[in-house]
């Protein structure tokens, strides 16, 4: 009886062993994959692809260096992406996040950086003159109602691809010459904002001093 017993035992720490040993092999093919995946999407351009693979090669192994590397490469040049585009708070989350798998990254610490700097000058400029805001959003909202008649534009083209009855053409003249307006009245604007902007133009007139304009960062 107590033979079997152990017999048992030793069977049942074999299994166990040999099931581990699944695991673990099971977790570094995963891994493999995942990294694989990231360097493929790295080298395509894919960056956020790049990132979501990496990042879930690390929730199966943290501490995995291709990984770990994998994702803080991505990250930097995801940062840099959303910066150029303006989203500046995206830029951040995600240089963030990279900092939190490698806190010594030097590229992520040089983006934060670069962000952070923005964040003031943009902060700075919006407290002393919380007209300039306002103007720039009009502005962009005016470019942005340019691609809803861009849109019945091609409209009119594809269906006049179908019918071929010259009234769809006629149409999409219409508003190429709207959109050709629009778009001349809306350069002017923005000519006139880049001027006030780097000019630091103050807001009322009692606001400027007798070194001549305000700068366009004054101190706060």
């Amino acid at each position: 009886m107590r033979v079997r017993f152990i017999f048992r035992t030793v069977a049942a720490l074999c299994a166990a062993l040999v099931l581990g040993g699944c695991a673990a092999s099971i977790e570094r093919w995963i891994v493999n994959t995942r990294v694989h995946q990231g360097d493929v999407a790295l080298l395509q351009g894919s960056i956020r692809d790049a990132a979501t693979s990496y990042r879930l090669a690390l929730r199966v192994d943290p501490n995995d260096a291709r990984a770990r590397a994998g994702f803080v490469n991505a990250a930097a040049e995801l940062a840099r992406l959303e910066f150029s585009r303006g989203s500046f708070d995206d830029a951040l989350a995600t240089v963030d996040g990279g900092l939190a798998v490698d806190p010594q990254s030097a590229p992520l610490a040089a983006m934060k950086a670069t962000i952070d700097q923005a964040k003031l000058k943009r902060e700075i400029v919006v407290s002393n003159y919380p007209t300039y805001r306002a103007t720039g959003l009009e502005i962009a909202r005016a470019y942005q109602q340019l691609d809803a008649t861009n849109a019945l534009l091609r409209r009119d083209l594809r269906r006049f691809g179908y019918t071929f009855d010259t009234d769809e053409i006629t149409s999409a003249i219409k508003r190429s010459y709207e959109l050709e307006l629009e778009i001349a009245k809306d350069t002017n604007r923005l000519i006139v904002y880049r001027q006030l902007v780097s000019s630091g133009v103050p807001e009322v007139p009692s606001q400027s001093t007798t070194f001549g304009a305000a700068s366009l960062l004054p101190l706060p």
